[in-house]
């Protein structure tokens, strides 16, 4: 899906022009793929556009720059604030939100502590990930021969952009044999997640979800679903799920903050359950609709609106 240009793009503290958010050539990043990044959306509401779980991906983003050692000059409150600063500015109503924190242009080399740390953070329009007749159908998927790497190679808490390219081989792998995304299994053989999306399972009555422990990202809209989970009083499992389950499961969905929460209706052409989206699925998939759109009454402060004062930061 094609990127929308929009006027603003942050960086370091100061709104630039598009076209003038640029990095060398010779950027660590670019050699090496040392950056950490989310991906927000913020949504269209009665009250104006508002950012979803704002705090809950800036948290992340500082985290995974953590573990990464890179330090930059910014707290959890400047970069939401940034963010809520940068929807403004570009007068959007919805949009998809990028931060990233990068290895800038200095030494070249494995050792990165040469190297300044840049932030940046975009925005723009972006639709449905996997269109919007996927939301109600459901999606076609395999199980991906590309497996997500052991928790001793490269840390999957960490948003890294180098642990994209094992999803690009698990994305582009299905695509060329006709699914629309695939399932990528640990280093231990059991069920890990989408090239970019959370997975869960409906088995028995009971909701199933795959542990960190097994190479998954903690992601929010996962969160999310746990937290309707329980509101719901649907039973959860977290525990590691063998690969058969997915072909006699109940229901299947990927969630995620660009996928949201969106059916699958076939694993490797075994068709799960009807066959399309699931009574579970959609009731899972109607509440958080209903509460990223502000239809329901914000409860949790899930939903940080743009056309408030920011409040004090840097």
């Amino acid at each position: 899906m094609a990127v929308k240009k929009t006027e603003k793009i942050w960086h370091n503290g100061k709104m630039v022009a598009w076209d003038d958010a640029q990095i060398h050539v010779m950027s660590h990043v670019v050699s090496y793929g040392s950056a950490v990044f989310e991906g927000i959306r913020c949504y269209k509401t009665p009250q104006g556009p508002a950012i979803f779980r704002l705090r809950e991906h800036m948290q992340r983003l500082l985290r995974s720059a953590y573990i990464y050692r890179m330090e930059i000059p910014f707290s959890l409150e400047d970069l939401s604030n940034a963010a809520v600063e940068l929807v403004r500015a570009n007068h959007m109503d919805s949009c998809y939100i990028r931060p990233v924190i990068l290895r800038g242009y200095g030494e070249m080399g494995v050792n990165p502590y040469g190297c300044p740390i840049e932030t940046y953070m975009a925005c723009w329009e972006w639709g449905r990930y996997l269109g919007e007749e996927a939301l109600r159908e459901g999606v076609d998927v395999c199980v991906s021969s590309w497996r997500r790497p052991a928790p001793d190679t490269l840390p999957q808490m960490s948003k890294a952009a180098a642990n994209y390219m094992n999803s690009q081989l698990i994305r582009m792998e299905a695509m060329a044999n006709g699914y629309t995304e695939g399932i990528a299994l640990d280093a231990q053989g059991f069920v890990a997640e989408g090239s970019g999306e959370n997975l869960f399972v409906v088995y028995d009555g009971r909701v199933w979800t795959a542990p960190i422990a097994n190479s998954v990202l903690p992601g929010i809209t996962r969160s999310t679903v746990l937290t309707f989970c329980q509101d719901f009083e649907i039973p959860v499992v977290e525990q590691s799920i063998p690969r058969e389950m997915l072909y006699v499961a109940d229901e299947l969905f990927f969630v995620g903050t660009a996928v949201e929460v969106t059916p699958i209706k076939s694993v490797d052409k075994v068709k799960i359950g009807i066959g399309r989206r699931g009574p579970i699925t959609e009731r899972i998939q109607k509440e958080f609709f209903a509460t990223t759109s502000g239809e329901k009454a914000d409860t949790r402060g899930w939903l940080t609106p743009v056309n408030v004062a920011v409040t004090a930061g840097r």
